[in-house]
């Protein structure tokens, strides 16, 4: 099983494709925790920001993409884009490895995430929002925020997204590839 995990891509085509080029292309999904196409009025806009680019690289991904919404994301959005994007949250059962992604703007502590991912039973808990990494296992369920790839709020600016193996989870820095956090994920 591969499974490349990204969020808050916010419309910049040319760091999807770099996330995919590089992590995704042979992955058997794709599962994204929203802020998908808009930049909002928030963010700086960067120069590959593309939302109709970005959306025709979804829809006609080989790999099948999964998408939570986010704060972002609009009814428009979801018109453009061929699957569906689900809310309040995704879920995604492989080999029997339950998986939660939910954008995070509505459960934005720790406390509301612990009480979400124990009553869906997820062994994998996915958020974004923040475009900061998170990795850390609490209880019996990992909580993962796979950062952004276009828009971080790391310390450092590195753009990030996360890969799931049977084995572990790593979060990466797509520019060049060093691996910035792992844990094992013991299945």
């Amino acid at each position: 099983m591969k499974v490349g995990i990204i969020s808050d891509t916010h419309g910049h085509e040319m760091r999807w494709t770099l996330a995919y080029e590089k992590f995704f292309k042979d992955a058997d999904l794709i599962i994204h925790s929203g802020d998908v196409l808009y930049h909002g009025p928030r963010n700086p806009m960067l120069e590959d920001y593309n939302p109709a680019g970005l959306a025709e690289r979804i829809n006609t991904s080989p790999v099948p993409v999964i998408i939570a919404k986010g704060n972002c994301d609009s009814e428009v959005d979801a018109m453009v884009l061929e699957g569906p994007v689900q809310t309040p949250y995704a879920y995604v059962m492989i080999d029997g490895f339950r998986i939660v992604a939910t954008h995070g703007h509505t459960v934005e502590t720790d406390a509301e995430k612990d009480a979400m991912a124990k009553q869906l039973k997820a062994d994998l808990f996915i958020s974004g929002h923040i475009h900061t990494n998170v990795l850390e296992k609490r209880g019996n369920t990992i909580f993962l925020n796979p950062g952004s790839p276009a828009l971080s709020k790391r310390e450092d600016k590195r753009s990030t997204v996360a890969v799931l193996t049977d084995e572990k989870i790593e979060i990466v820095d797509i520019d060049d590839g060093e691996v910035l956090m792992e844990l094992e994920i013991g299945k």
